[in-house]
């Protein structure tokens, strides 16, 4: 899934010379409202594989993103794209870890996500909001290549080289915002989720209940 602002990102972040004849895997792949693949195809991979959670254009296998290194084996992949994926990932260290594993030395990892402000949108799930601050903590073991916010809605957009002699980052002590609790946290508790939850339902329920009276009512 990826907006106009992700797809410019993309194209003028990625290179030719970096997916021509190249492994590409795209992570969050679910063509709903746009996707980089067509381009990134023009410029002839050797292997474009699309992964997501459901079966639905754009998406060669279905699996988790924190299943990938046990689907696909560590260094595998020249270059790592994520598209508005990380922030509905409830464990958002496992999926960077299972990015940055399986990419290879030297190779490119580009993620769009949203940030703080950004509306609750739960497709299914939504947990995070990351700034560039926290890109920064977070690819501290990368070369950053690009990093800037997405200047038409809340969102941070990253490129990022993983260097030869590559050692990752311990990030379990790393709270980031929680749009389910409204600050920020290490983890969001099954508590946490039911509670939000719970009221996220009532508040749909009393909001269609109000349409439902003024549509009466004229």
């Amino acid at each position: 899934m990826c907006n106009t602002k992700c797809i410019l990102f993309g194209a003028i972040n990625l290179k030719k010379e970096e997916i021509e004849g190249k492994r590409i895997i795209e992570i969050g792949s679910l063509d709903v409202n746009g996707s980089l693949r067509p381009l990134l195809e023009s410029y002839n991979p050797k292997e474009y594989i699309g992964v997501d959670i459901v079966k639905g254009p754009g998406v060669d296998k279905v699996c988790n993103v924190e299943n990938l290194v046990e689907e696909f084996g560590e260094n595998v992949f020249d270059v790592v794209i994520s598209t508005e994926l990380l922030e509905h990932v409830k464990d958002w260290r496992k999926a960077i870890s299972n990015m940055k594993k399986i990419c290879k030395e030297g190779g490119f990892i580009l993620i769009t996500t949203r940030s703080k402000g950004f509306r609750y949108h739960g497709y299914p799930y939504d947990f995070w909001r990351f700034e560039i601050g926290d890109m920064k903590n977070i690819f501290q073991d990368c070369e950053i290549l690009a990093l800037e916010r997405d200047t038409s809605a809340p969102g941070v957009f990253i490129k990022a080289k993983k260097m030869n002699n590559f050692n990752e980052i311990d990030l379990s002590s790393y709270a980031l915002y929680s749009i389910i609790l409204n600050r920020k946290v290490k983890d969001i508790e099954e508590k946490d989720l039911k509670s939000f939850y719970f009221k996220f339902s009532f508040k749909r329920v009393v909001f269609k209940a109000f349409q439902k009276i003024a549509t009466t009512v004229n």
